[in-house]
């Protein structure tokens, strides 16, 4: 039986650990395939979704997240690059995680001190902001090419483009995404 995301909630929230067994059946698929299209190894995947049934176990209580779905994700993709970061620190490979993080490049700089999480937060606010205001077709490439890390050729399967098509709109929107961050006062 498939349960609700607040009944899911509510077994983290009373430490049942059938709530794992729950979230592993609903979405396990879900965060593997996050996990996959940044990590390409079904033993890293593994790892990572299983590290995030641990953090989500020790993130609730006091988290009680709304959307339970976009929580794991988030969990599943931090962990993944984290851990795609471990590995390839010494060499650069040819998957699409360096693709994406240089393409990315483009439109952000990193900043590093004691105000950088206060400018996370801000810039996540900024890059909300700007989501919302895309048309869903250039707000849908541009998630799952930047946030689920899928590829061009998976992108334009999925919403019938060719794979030009979805460079061109990747490549306008990341151009205005640089607009916007420059007009905020981001140096890029």
């Amino acid at each position: 039986m498939i349960l609700e995301d607040n009944e899911i909630v509510n077994l983290y929230w009373e430490r049942n650990e059938s709530a794992i067994s729950h979230t592993d059946t609903k979405y396990g698929a879900f965060c593997h395939m996050i996990a996959w299209n940044i990590l390409h190894q079904n033993e890293d995947c593994e790892e990572c979704v299983n590290d995030t049934w641990l953090k989500a176990w020790n993130s609730m209580p006091p988290e009680k997240p709304d959307a339970l779905k976009y929580f794991l994700s988030a969990i599943t993709r931090n962990l993944s690059l984290d851990c795609y970061r471990r590995k390839h620190s010494q060499k650069r490979g040819g998957g699409q995680t360096d693709v994406v993080l240089e393409e990315l490049e483009e439109c952000l700089s990193r900043s590093v001190g004691p105000e950088s999480e206060v400018l996370a937060k801000e810039l996540t606010k900024i890059i909300n902001g700007f989501l919302g205001d895309l048309s869903v077709r250039e707000r849908k490439v541009f998630i799952r090419r930047y946030y689920f890390v899928e590829s061009t050729a998976e992108i334009a399967k999925r919403y019938a483009l060719t794979e030009t098509n979805v460079r061109m709109i990747l490549s306008r929107t990341r151009k205005k995404l640089a607009v916007i961050l420059r007009e905020e006062g981001y140096v890029l």
